[in-house]
């Protein structure tokens, strides 16, 4: 199982779920929505409450969290700006 020392680390090797994620949002008009906004929504909303989650589970969690469930969190800019949160 990979293992990471901090969140910087575990964000850049989720970057490429969560780009995708955001690609997929703009064509949904959410076009605000950023990288670092989805890692805040995930770290403060869905996965504080998980434990031993692996990467294969995180990326599953960003592909398949329902798009508009996650701009509801978003639009009133509770969470990004930092990918340490």
């Amino acid at each position: 199982m990979e293992t990471f020392t901090n969140k910087e680390e575990l964000f850049k090797r989720l970057l490429p779920a969560l780009r995708v994620k955001v690609k997929d949002m703009h064509k949904e008009k959410m076009l605000f929505v950023k990288e670092s906004d989805i890692w805040g929504y995930f770290c403060h909303e869905v996965w504080p409450n998980k434990y031993n989650l692996t990467l294969c589970e995180m990326v599953e969690d960003i592909l398949h969290t329902d798009n508009f469930k996650i701009y509801q969190n978003l639009k009133d800019g509770r969470y990004g700006k930092n990918h340490g949160e």
